[in-house]
């Protein structure tokens, strides 16, 4: 695998808080074993592994918090903590169902790794693990028909201001054509409905240069046309952060966690290629942020970017030319 990254410095150096922005990491991939992907971890980091259930394991002892390494299927994972009593009928029942389950799921289920909030000169350790899991075998989401794996990527908001928010999603829907291009979405991921676009009617409404909502509206607006998590940029997240209320009144799926961070989704884990490592996802949200922090060529790109939707024979590939050559901070 190639030499461990450098990873672009972003516009915002703080928090909403104040302090230096932190950034956790989920990564999905397979073809290793829950237990072992734990203990070498555990080891890389000088961490303790606590088991959580037979499909979680805790690892404990950083001060930035817990790291999880578990099977993301959540109703396995609830089974998981289940202790089952061998002189009970439905207790047998229940754990010859849970181990079916556990066999169909290890073929097609991702095992995920899980950061806590990371300061920005501790990512170079995930891409240390990263590294460490490639030459222990582990494969992404290209590797097999059977895969949809990704990198997600949760970084913290610099600001609650809402023009700071809006300018970053405006932003992103500005860029998401080209990031889909970037990350090169093999076919299953891509027909799997995690990682949508906003719908474009959501689009043209919030790139427009006069939209202008206080926090309440943009909050109202987006779940209007996003009550869901499945899109490629999930801010259900930071708006159930931001005001619960709201968010909890048209959704009430408990997958939804509060925390003051945007949930990128979109990027591939291919972490079975030589040449893949979190440089790839991270390098696309720092364009993403870099143009959300330059007002007047934000203001500019989404004025071409309302002209493309507009036209009837502008084309995907035309608009992700455009913006290779006029929209990149590079």
């Amino acid at each position: 695998m190639s030499s461990r990254p450098q990873l672009q410095a972003l516009p915002w150096q703080s928090s909403y808080a104040n302090k230096p922005r932190r950034f956790g990491i989920e990564i999905e991939f397979s073809g290793l074993e829950l237990s072992d992907v734990a203990q070498l971890v555990a080891k890389q980091l000088k961490l303790k592994v606590q088991a959580d259930g037979r499909y979680r394991y805790k690892l404990t002892g950083d001060k930035a918090g817990d790291w999880l390494v578990e099977l993301d299927f959540q109703r396995l994972t609830k089974m998981g903590e289940q202790q089952f009593d061998s002189d009970s009928l439905t207790d047998n029942l229940q754990e010859s169902l849970e181990t079916m389950l556990a066999a169909v799921a290890k073929k097609v289920v991702p095992l995920e790794l899980v950061t806590p909030p990371l300061a920005f000169a501790r990512l170079n350790e995930v891409a240390d693990l990263i590294t460490l899991l490639h030459k222990q075998g582990a494969k992404g989401s290209s590797e097999s028909l059977h895969y949809a794996f990704g990198l997600q990527l949760n970084p913290e908001i610099p600001s609650a201001d809402v023009a700071v928010l809006l300018n970053i999603i405006q932003a992103f829907i500005c860029l998401q054509d080209w990031l889909r291009h970037r990350e090169q979405i093999d076919v299953v991921r891509s027909l799997t409905s995690f990682i949508e676009p906003y719908p474009k009617a959501y689009q043209r409404k919030i790139t427009d240069k006069h939209y202008q909502p206080e926090l309440n509206a943009l909050i109202d607006d987006y779940l209007q046309f996003n009550p869901t998590r499945n899109r490629a940029l999930d801010c259900l997240p930071l708006f159930l952060h931001l005001d619960k209320q709201r968010v909890r009144a048209v959704t009430a799926d408990k997958l939804i966690k509060a925390r003051p961070t945007f949930h990128y989704r979109l990027p591939s884990c291919e972490i079975h290629r030589q040449d893949w490592n979190l440089q790839h996802a991270w390098d696309g949200w720092a364009e993403v942020e870099l143009l959300a922090a330059d007002h007047q060529r934000l203001t500019d790109c989404m004025t071409a970017y309302q002209q493309h939707l507009a036209k009837l024979n502008s084309t995907t590939t035309s608009w992700i030319t455009r913006v290779e050559q006029t929209w990149l901070s590079r």
